[in-house]
This record gives structure tokens, C-alpha cells and sequence, in this order.
């Protein structure tokens, strides 16, 4: 059976840019619906991204300076990690990359080695997007002028509201169409199980080939009709809540996201050219909601624009992502909190995935079944590292940064930061989302110093490894001082 009516399930960030991508890319040979109510509402904390955006934007066509302007966006460089280790300590996971690498040895070993020889400064203090973001500044820079070293890799902070307005309107330009109305009924067929139509509160039946479930944690498609299973990670992830406010702008809008310790997880802030977002992840094991409330009110910097919510949340996946007719995007197909800010752009790789699987005559379960096998070998990926910041912490103060300490966790990491601690060494699968660089900074940041490094590090002499980092060190400095602040860029 050809594919050729696509019922979209939900607005917000995930259905419009599913629609978006969809129509952009296949729209030709497709209808596309998207059903929205008004009646319901849209998480909207996910405000924080990570650099492929920027190329995925750009592959829709959106124009950089339309969709800053649209969304309120500002640049974000990184995530300033505060607290992690100990009170007032604090490290950067900077996007882009750190000092330069030999071949097959990664920098941080010539870094350890220096370390070694006396260097106090911080691995960090060779990762040009690190010293960009503490310096406030921002320009686009593909190479540290005079080398062929990588200049500033960025994202976006934005309005996820206003992110899926734009996208809403990009959508209903190529010819998607948008249906409003409250879904009282799913009907599915009595033979196959498959989806087969839609009936909205006003009497309007619609009818589809395959749907795309974006209605969020409530799972209408995926969950309440197919009932096809979910996989639960709060013994590795304990955080079950969070209570978000928006407050107002900062005189300064710093161009990256911070993420701060508290007593039992921790605390967002994202700088938007209007507002500022906040909240608090936390475990209502150890802390009550008003408790969390209070912590996140005391923690901000400018006031508060609304009243706080708690949005409560299981961390896990669904067991299949995409199961008979129906393909899960954005929360309805699992839940992982934003501490690496991987919300949205779990949303473009699955909506870019469906693409490149995307049924011609009629769905293949052998094409299904690789599309769930690479959806979650994502989600554990990503699962993995985000559960190495709370492992590897060393704050002693509460119950919960003990816990999290002890707990088991899965094997694969189990391995990773016994391989890192005893050699150094770190090594990423082909497909994975965060890079050998992204290991090391969280790895080395967070206190977990080798014990030992490669021998081509050896190789150099001592003058040549002090060297090295003092040419590194005055390159970055250099670049750092003749860039415009990240308030001019935007002037």
C-alpha cells in the first residue's frame, strides 16, 4: 500500500518540525496533516540546543538571522557545569575542540603529560569556545586566524513557543495542513492493530497511512492505543521532576547555558534575549516540591516573570519507538532530562531518521525493526552521559550526591570511566552523539584524572610540550581579545 497520508499527532517543537522536514523533503509525494488542540499545552523548557541545529536549520532553509529574530535566540557555546565536584568548583563542556592533537593521540594526553611536568592550568584553558564563552563574546569563526585549527562551534539558546511558530509557518508554506480539534477517539483495525483514523471532539474523522505520535509525554498513539511498552531508567536516573519560571533578562545575556548542583540535582539557567529560563531538576525522593520551589526562587538571578510549575516526568523509552503504523517523536517516544541539552535535537535525528526510513509501498518490518534498533542504541548513548555527571561527582554534602555515587550502572559505562581512569584513553562508536572531546572534558572536569597517558606524549621533549601549550595558550588569548561581545554581535 503506498504511503501517502501522514496524520501528525501534536504541534509544538516535535510535530512542526517533523512537518517541516517531512514537507521539505518528501513533500511532493505526501498530505500531510497535523492535528493540534489548543486545549493542550507544551512542556516548552527545552530552550537549550547543541550545534547540529544550526546545519538542520539551514537544511530547512530557515535563514539564521529570521530565526534569531523570530525566536528570541541567543548563542550558546557550551554548558557551564557549577557545583559538580565540589561548592564553588566549576568546569565548561565547550563545544568544538581542545588544543590540538598529534596523530592518534588525542590532546589531553599531551596535556596530562604537561600537567605532569607542572602545568597548572586547567584542561579547559585550551578549548577556544571555553575561553569565548567566559570572555562573553562571540563571532563566526571557522579557523583561529593564522592556523588551520578549528575555530567556534555554537547552537542556540530560543523560545522553544516561538521555535514551532516559525516552524508552524515554514510547515503550512510548503503545504501542510493544520487541523485543530481535541482527538476523543483512536481507532485501529481489528486485523493488523494499525491506526486507521482519528475522530475529533466536533465530529471530524481523519484518516491516515502512517502517523507520527508528538503528543508528548501523554503518549496517545504510541502508548494509550498501541500499549507498546516502556523501558524505566529512574534506578540510573533519579531525577523525577522539575519545576520551571521564566524571569527577566539579564544586562548581561552570557552566551551559554549554566547547570548548578543543588542539594538533590540541579538548576538551569538559559539566556534568551527576553527572558531568562530557569528551573530545577530534582528527586522528590529527597526533596518536597515547595522544598524544590523555594530552592530555585532563592537560586535566580533577576525576577521571576510567572509562577513556578512542577512538571513530573519518568526517565526511560518506549521499547519501540516506531511499532505497526505509528512512529514516536519528541517526548511520546521517551524522556531524558535536558542536563546536555539533547531534548530537541533527539527530535531532528528521529525526525531525519524517519526520513531516510521512510515506507514507499507499504510498511517493512525488517525497515522498522532498524529504525528501533538505531533509536535505541541512540537513547543509551546519550543515557550513558548524562548518567556520568551524577556517577562521577564527589560532593559529600547531602544523601542524594552520595546515592548517586554508589549506584549501579550499566556495564558500557562501567567500562568507559574504568578504561579513562586507568589509561586515558576514550573511544566513541562511529554513530554516537557526543565525541571523544565531550568524554574528556566531563571525564577531566569533574576530577577524574588519569593515571596514566599515551607514549607518543612521550615523544615530545619537555620544551616542546611547554612550548606547545604556551603557543596554544597566546593563540587563544589572541583570538579571545579581537572578538566582538556576544551584545555586539547581536547589535
Amino acid at each position: 500500500m503506498k504511503i501517502s497520508n501522514v496524520v501528525i499527532v501534536g504541534g509544538g517543537t516535535a510535530g512542526w518540525l517533523t512537518a517541516a522536514l517531512l514537507v521539505r523533503t518528501l513533500g511532493k509525494g505526501l498530505n500531510i496533516t497535523l492535528v493540534e488542540s489548543d486545549q493542550v499545552g507544551t512542556i516548552g523548557v527545552g530552550e537549550a540546543t547543541i550545534p547540529p541545529i544550526v546545519d538542520f536549520n539551514r537544511a530547512l532553509g530557515i535563514d539564521e538571522q529570521r530565526f534569531l529574530k523570530a525566536t528570541n535566540g541567543t548563542i550558546k557555546l557550551g554548558i557551564e557545569f557549577e557545583n559538580w565536584t565540589a561548592q564553588g568548583e566549576s568546569y565548561m563542556h565547550a563545544f568544538g575542540s581542545v588544543g590540538k592533537n598529534l596523530a592518534f593521540c588525542d590532546f589531553h594526553h599531551l596535556w596530562l603529560r604537561s600537567r605532569a611536568l607542572g602545568n597548572v592550568k586547567s584542561y579547559g584553558h585550551y578549548a577556544l569556545n571555553a575561553r569565548v564563552a567566559a570572555a562573553n563574546k562571540f563571532a563566526k569563526l571557522n579557523n583561529i586566524p593564522g592556523t588551520n585549527l578549528p575555530g567556534i562551534a555554537y547552537a542556540y539558546h530560543f523560545d522553544a513557543g516561538l521555535y514551532a511558530k516559525l516552524l508552524r509557518s515554514v510547515s503550512e508554506e510548503q503545504g501542510v495542513v493544520r487541523t485543530q480539534g481535541f482527538i476523543e477517539q483512536v481507532t485501529t483495525d481489528d486485523d493488523s492493530g494499525f491506526v486507521k483514523s482519528l475522530t475529533l471532539a466536533n465530529g471530524k474523522v481523519i484518516t491516515g497511512d502512517l502517523f507520527i505520535d508528538c503528543s508528548g509525554l501523554a503518549g496517545l498513539l504510541i502508548d494509550k492505543a498501541l500499549n507498546t511498552g516502556f523501558e524505566d531508567w529512574s534506578h540510573y536516573l533519579p531525577c523525577d521532576r522539575a519545576v520551571a519560571v521564566p524571569s527577566e533578562s539579564a544586562p548581561m545575556i552570557k552566551p551559554y547555558t549554566r547547570s548548578i548542583a543543588r542539594t538533590a540535582g540541579w538548576q538551569w539557567q538559559i539566556p534568551l534575549q527576553h527572558r531568562m529560563g530557569n528551573g530545577l531538576v530534582y528527586s522528590s525522593k529527597y526533596i518536597s516540591d515547595d522544598e524544590a520551589t523555594a530552592q530555585l526562587l532563592d537560586g535566580l538571578d533577576t525576577k521571576p516573570l510567572d509562577s513556578p510549575r512542577v512538571i513530573r516526568f519518568k526517565t526511560g523509552r518506549r521499547l519501540k519507538q516506531w511499532h505497526k503504523n505509528v512512529v514516536s517523536i519528541g517526548l511520546s517516544s521517551g524522556f531524558l532530562e535536558p542536563l546536555e541539552s539533547t531534548s530537541i535535537h533527539l527530535i531532528q535525528t528521529a525526525a531525519t531518521r524517519l526520513v531516510k526510513f521512510f515506507p514507499n509501498n507499504g510498511i517493512n518490518q525488517v525497515e522498522v525493526d532498524e529504525f528501533n534498533r538505531q533509536s535505541k542504541a541512540e537513547y543509551e548513548c546519550v543515557r550513558d552521559f548524562i548518567i556520568l555527571h551524577y556517577k562521577i561527582n564527589q560532593r559529600q554534602d547531602t544523601k542524594f550526591w552520595r546515592d548517586c555515587q554508589r549506584m549501579d550502572i550499566p556495564q558500557t559505562l562501567v567500562n568507559k570511566i574504568r578504561l579513562f581512569r586507568e589509561t586515558g584513553k576514550v573511544f566513541t562508536n562511529v554513530n554516537e552523539l557526543f565525541s571523544d572531546i565531550a568524554w574528556q572534558q566531563v571525564l577531566i572536569g569533574q576530577g577524574v584524572i588519569p593515571q596514566d597517558y599515551h607514549p607518543i606524549a612521550d615523544t615530545l621533549t619537555e620544551q616542546q610540550v611547554t612550548e606547545l601549550m604556551n603557543n596554544l595558550d597566546t593563540l587563544i588569548e589572541r583570538t579571545v581579545k579581537d572578538l566582538p561581545s556576544h551584545q555586539q554581535f547581536f547589535a
